[in-house]
Parts: structure tokens; C-alpha cells; sequence
């Protein structure tokens, strides 16, 4: 088991001339909440998809686990989109059958504990859910693989306030705490609780990565304070863009 989970260097991502990122250098080790921190167009889902296998880099080094990204990552890693991508006629019970056949680290006992939590009833097809009740229902099949990596886009936007702390508690109380959480989102304020580290991404480039405490003891201020200064949002209200 490699110390670093995550090494990008030089990472570089162009969509015809436009760079989505640019020269991204990052390590991450094990064991840590990471929030990915910027306004929409930074680069956020661009990198995420990298580290799952989604995109080719148009230069530069990933490596996770000490490997390049490949089959042997791919199954490591556990990606929850920013969107639902399975057919309306599946039921969440169809979708733990097609994840236990695909992973062999999903649990479904646990993946209908977490239901429970949530309040979704396994049994419901898809296209009779609401759109947050959507959004859990992908959040469990991420969280219920023992993976090394959960690489999370946005998994807070679709759901309402009073719903996001219960998201939060099933993230932190069900990952493999030898792996790491990678939580993509503009929602800083709701999620800096939960963070032991912050990256902030500003047009392709990372200008901040420190501990959530060091970030706090030498700014003088809270994530969600600091990011309002550096991304200078003028229309920024409850971390929302």
C-alpha cells in the first residue's frame, strides 16, 4: 500500500485551445476528507475525471496507489457524477445487484443500512424519486464500496439544506478511513466542518492546498471566509455562485 494515495504532476487538460486545468501538481495521502474548492468552470469535474480513468490528460503524470490510472485503479476508486446516469425503469435493489456484480468490495448489507438512514426505499424505481432521493441513492452505491479513493462531484448541490448535514454524517461514517474523500463543491460553508484539508482551483490551477487548521491558525479566518477573499465573488451568498 503505497503513503500517497493521489500524485498529479504537470497535469494538464485542454478541451481544443482552452486549458481546463494547467499544470497541476497535488499529492494526497491517506486517511483524509479533501474538499476541491472553486466556482463552476474551474477545472473541479475536469480533474476529478481524470483520477477516475473518464478523461486522458493532454499532459502530465496521475498516479494513485503508485499507479498509473488503468484497470487496477478504476477498481480502487469510487466516483459518485454530478448527475444520474442509470435508466429510470431500475430500482436501487437492481442497481446493488449491478454494482455487486461490477465491485467486489460493495457491501449491500450495508448499502441497505445507509437507504434506511436516508429514507429511501430501496424497492422504488428510479423515475418515482424526487430528485435529491436520486441524488442518495447514488451516494449510497459510492459509499457502500470499501474503496481506497471517493472521489465526490458536487454531492450536496441537488439536495436541500436540512438534508445536507445526513449526507455529510453517511460520508464520514461509512468510508474506509484507509482511503480518502475528495469532496468537489462551491458549497463551502456547508461542508468546512468535515474538512481536514482544502484545495482551492482557480482557472485550471491550484492556489491553495493546506490543512484545513493550518489554513485557519495562518489566515486568521474560516475556508469559507478565505475563498470568498481569494475568488473575490461579488455575488456570493451561502457559497452559492
Amino acid at each position: 500500500m503505497n503513503e500517497l494515495l493521489v500524485t498529479c504532476t504537470g497535469l494538464t487538460k485542454r478541451y481544443g485551445l482552452k486549458p481546463a486545468l494547467n499544470g497541476v501538481n497535488l499529492e494526497l495521502g491517506r486517511g483524509r476528507i479533501v474538499g476541491l474548492l472553486g466556482p463552476n468552470g474551474s477545472g473541479k469535474t475536469t480533474l476529478i475525471k481524470i483520477l477516475c480513468g473518464l478523461l486522458q490528460p493532454t499532459d502530465g503524470a496521475v498516479a494513485i496507489d503508485g499507479q498509473p490510472v488503468g484497470p487496477y485503479t478504476k477498481s480502487i476508486v469510487s466516483y459518485l457524477p454530478d448527475r444520474m446516469y442509470f435508466a429510470g425503469w431500475m430500482k436501487a435493489t437492481d442497481l446493488f445487484d449491478l454494482f455487486a456484480d461490477f465491485y467486489g468490495d460493495f457491501d449491500r448489507a450495508k448499502a441497505m443500512s445507509m437507504c434506511a438512514s436516508l429514507g429511501v426505499t430501496p424497492s422504488d424505481r428510479l423515475k418515482t424519486m424526487s430528485k435529491g432521493t436520486k441524488e442518495k441513492v447514488q451516494l449510497v452505491l459510492v459509499m457502500a464500496r470499501k474503496a481506497q479513493a471517493y472521489l465526490l462531484d458536487e454531492p450536496i448541490a441537488g439536495v436541500d439544506p436540512a438534508a445536507r448535514d445526513f449526507i455529510l454524517n453517511t460520508i464520514l461514517t461509512n468510508y474506509n478511513e484507509d482511503g480518502t474523500v475528495m469532496i468537489s463543491t462551491h458549497l463551502i460553508s456547508d461542508i468546512e466542518k468535515v474538512l481536514d484539508e482544502a484545495i482551492f482551483l482557480k482557472d485550471g490551477q491550484v492556489v491553495l492546498h493546506n490543512t484545513v487548521d493550518a489554513i485557519r491558525e495562518q489566515e486568521g479566518k474560516s475556508v469559507d471566509a478565505l475563498f470568498r477573499e481569494v475568488f473575490r465573488a461579488r455575488n456570493y451568498e451561502g457559497g452559492i455562485f
